[in-house]
């Protein structure tokens, strides 16, 4: 269970036995079905889950009640809203399954925990949250800089492995066009292919 949680620790610290050992104690595994909850608006996220199966998405919904898809995360991959996790505070987002998932949630407690018995996680989440910023920031230069079909082609380059994972109306609100939109721009790549 633990083998890609461990992997992915892995590629930027060295965790001796012990070390790996509290880390997997701290952890709770959870299984959930499609189209559960994980956090809803005014909630507090209680959680950073790694995702061991499955797909999430995390999305906001604006004023006018228009979806806005943040992120889509897969195997491999964490999710959580990282403000109100850190800062205890309610959360302006959804954290929605798209697919039935098995994950392994870290809470607050336990993460303070590991990070003051495990000082060297610090810079396991360092680089995650570096390498996060990162892409949002490739993502909102994309938004302004490119069309909706060179970022259509950016996202199925870039996440082949969730393209055929995701239904195509959330695939437009991460893109920010509408589902109609989408659509079009796919039929115009098609034609010229």
């Amino acid at each position: 269970m633990y083998d890609s949680i461990d992997e992915s620790i892995s590629r930027y610290v060295h965790l001796e036995p012990e070390e790996r050992q509290l880390f997997h104690s701290l952890l709770k595994y959870k299984k959930v079905k499609k189209k559960t909850f994980l956090l809803q608006e005014g909630e507090v996220c209680a959680f950073e889950a790694f995702i061991l199966k499955g797909c999430v998405r995390l999305y906001f919904i604006d004023k006018e009640g228009v979806e806005t898809i943040l992120y889509f995360a897969v195997e491999g991959w964490w999710v959580s809203d990282l403000i109100s996790f850190m800062d205890q505070q309610p959360s302006n987002q959804f954290i929605e399954t798209i697919e039935d998932c098995e994950l392994l949630l870290l809470d607050f407690r336990s993460k303070v925990t590991l990070l003051e018995r495990v000082p060297k996680m610090e810079k396991y989440y360092r680089i995650l949250l570096q390498r996060s910023i990162g892409v949002l920031q490739q993502r909102f230069y994309a938004s302004v800089s490119q069309t909706a079909e060179e970022r259509y082609l950016a996202f199925i380059e870039k996440y082949p492995q969730v393209v055929q994972r995701v239904p195509q109306h959330q695939i437009a609100r991460y893109l920010g066009v509408s589902p109609e939109f989408l659509s079009k721009v796919k039929s115009s790549l098609f034609k010229k292919s």
